[in-house]
């Protein structure tokens, strides 16, 4: 299910982001509380610097207590002013957090619904590129004029098999028309760019050496271009960061998708393969999910850690890793909240996730404490599986 483990990626990204906002605001309601009991130096009473010291600290101790509750203070005998200010910086939390979440929500929605325009575009270069070479003999051809000239390989790219399929797809064609994908604007960067990076580079040299490539030559000439040049060339990939301000994130999904396109392309048989994986097929179905998944999590986010530390006694939360703690607080909402979706197949997905985005270590730790997990909820009835939800938990 790639277009729901990149949901998922995503989704992990933007709670990762959440849990850092959450604590700069826990920070900044804490510096609130110190300077609310920092001495009055424009008042002309005697200041008790002791006394206002400890009303902070008890301050502090209270918020601590609290912050984490999303609830009234505890019940505690403290002083009406040591109660407002702690409950004053409560109040900044909540609401700083609530800000932080709505935006990371919309941001990780709109980073989402960009993706296909980001891959189609790194697509579409290559075949910019394509047609830059085609004109450019064309050009030749007009100033020999009746001379014969000889243009040895020079069209193997203008003529590439891959590129050329996908021109003619009917399919692609209008996902660059829905996604608004055009490089008109670009004629001049992609002149310059052919120049500069694409023609001296060895694959391309070597590409202009075999007389009729074939589909799967063409393939491999594209697919390094694409990967060795695209996506590593400083210059062009600062036109894809000016076009998303996500792209540190998107890079290497968009580089995976871009690499399936054409690699579906050169296929000999591509009648029974799917040639554009977009991000969702079913977009509002994805979206549903992808943004429940975000909400589920920070909502259970207290349950979530009750529950890992009741299995890890022996272990201070805070010492895990922080990416781990994410990680497993979203699977343990995916296998609370989403009946149709396998034990199996959402603890596999967040192995995958900690793979790339924890320490070597995680995925032995997540995949047992996960397992035991699942399996004492289940027990207990809070994990329900239905219909497609039942196949992998016998």
């Amino acid at each position: 299910m790639l277009n729901r483990r990149i949901l998922r990626v995503k989704a992990f990204q933007n709670l990762y982001a959440y849990e850092q906002c959450k604590g700069s605001n826990i920070n900044i309601a804490k510096d609130f509380i110190r300077e609310s009991f920092l001495p009055d130096l424009k008042s002309m009473e005697v200041q008790d610097k002791a006394a206002l010291y400890r009303e902070g600290e008890e301050a502090l101790r209270i918020f601590e207590q609290n912050v984490e509750q999303s609830q009234e203070l505890l019940p505690t005998e403290v002083g009406v002013r040591v109660k407002k200010i702690a409950l004053e910086a409560l109040k900044q939390v909540l609401e700083a957090n609530e800000k932080d979440r709505q935006f990371l929500l919309k941001n990780m929605v709109v980073s989402a619904e960009r993706i296909p325009q980001l891959y189609l575009l790194a697509i579409e270069l290559l075949q910019a590129f394509s047609k830059h070479v085609g004109r450019e003999v064309e050009k030749k051809q007009k100033l020999a004029g009746d001379t014969p000239i000889a243009f040895g390989n020079e069209l193997n790219l203008a003529n590439n098999q891959v590129l050329k399929r996908l021109r003619e797809s009917p399919e692609y064609r209008t996902a660059l028309g829905r996604n608004g994908v055009n490089l008109d604007e670009l004629q001049l960067e992609i002149k310059e760019w052919f120049r500069e990076y694409i023609k001296p580079a060895e694959p391309y040299q070597n590409y202009l050496s075999i007389s009729a490539p074939s589909l799967e030559q063409d393939f491999e000439l594209v697919d390094e271009l694409l990967k060795k040049i695209i996506f590593k060339n400083e210059v062009i990939l600062t036109f894809f960061a000016d076009k998303d301000l996500n792209w540190t994130e998107n890079k290497s999904v968009v580089r995976s998708l871009a690499a399936k396109v054409l690699k579906n392309s050169s296929l000999p048989d591509t009648s029974m393969v799917e040639p554009l994986p977009e991000i969702a097929m079913n977009w509002e179905e994805d979206k549903e999910f992808f943004e429940n998944i975000f909400n589920f999590t920070i909502a259970n986010d207290v349950i979530s850690k009750v529950l890992i530390s009741e299995k890890t006694k022996n272990w201070d939360i805070e010492r895990f890793a922080f990416t781990d703690r994410v990680i497993i607080s979203m699977a343990l909402a995916e296998m609370i909240h989403f009946p149709s979706i396998p034990v199996k197949v959402t603890i596999n997905e967040y192995i995958d996730i900690s793979k790339t985005y924890s320490t070597p270590k995680s995925k032995q730790f997540i995949n047992g404490l996960l397992d035991v997990l699942a399996k004492e909820l289940t027990e207990k009835g809070q994990i329900r599986k239905s219909g497609r939800g039942l196949l992998d938990n016998k």
